[in-house]
């Protein structure tokens, strides 16, 4: 791989074989890889049968490593960014150092491939034409005012969360949403044990009240929209 450019290369976020081809042709000739963990990059690239320098890639020193990397791009090097899992720059990082190098004319090139949040929407059953991803919503200090301004979202919304904190979140949905809005939860998509529970706030926050939240979360939230459309229905 001759061109000196920055790829943004997403990586499978549970099942292995969800590589594309196009990635592991990319990793296999960059000069290096940036890692979110290098442990986890290890055993992708492992499996793949490629051998790389790998290099730490995170949100604690990313701020301090951007002009670093950008500098060896621009001096001639091929560079991929490759989070633990799903495309870099969704809620992982990657946002810094893709804008650093199109701020130095450094050409960035992102490849397609997967992420937990579109499976999540389409198989929630909820329009997908139009939607509203908040990722990972503040833990705590603006947390109630971005709920709010969610509010009267026409859009479906996507968010992830923990399983730590995923009934909470429905809870606080219920509050904010109503709790007859509907919603469908998936977790570890693409993996063994990958489950979607579909139903309104209040009927899936009391799922998992009685079933432990495990692995990764995606909550899908119909907008107001719909709510609307059906109680106009309703009422005809």
């Amino acid at each position: 791989m001759n061109q000196a450019k920055l790829y943004i290369v997403p990586t499978p976020i549970g099942n292995l074989d969800d590589i594309t081809l196009r990635a592991v042709k990319v990793l296999s000739e960059v000069d290096a890889i940036l890692a979110e963990d290098t442990r986890t990059t290890a055993f992708l690239l492992k499996h793949l049968n490629i051998s790389k320098k790998l290099y730490s890639h995170h949100k604690f020193n990313e701020h301090a490593t951007v002009e670093l990397v950008a500098e060896r791009i621009a001096s001639g090097l091929s560079v991929a960014l490759v989070s633990d899992a799903g495309t870099p720059g969704i809620s992982d990082p990657g946002f810094l150092l893709v804008r650093t190098c199109l701020e130095r004319g450094i050409e960035v090139e992102t490849l397609p491939g997967a992420t937990a949040c579109i499976p999540a929407l389409v198989q929630s059953g909820f329009p997908c034409d139009r939607f509203c991803f908040e990722g990972f919503l503040p833990q705590k200090k603006g947390r109630a005012k971005r709920l709010a301004a969610l509010a009267n979202e026409e859009r479906t919304m996507i968010f992830y969360e923990s399983p730590y904190r995923v009934t909470k979140a429905l809870e606080q949905f219920a509050e904010v949403f109503g709790a007859d809005r509907e919603v469908s939860v998936s977790r570890e998509i693409t993996k063994k044990f990958e489950q979607t529970v579909r139903g309104t706030l209040v009927e899936v926050a009391g799922y998992f009240k009685e079933h432990e939240p495990k692995g990764e979360f995606v909550i899908v939230v119909a907008g107001c929209a719909r709510r609307k459309r059906d109680e106009k229905e309703s009422d005809e």
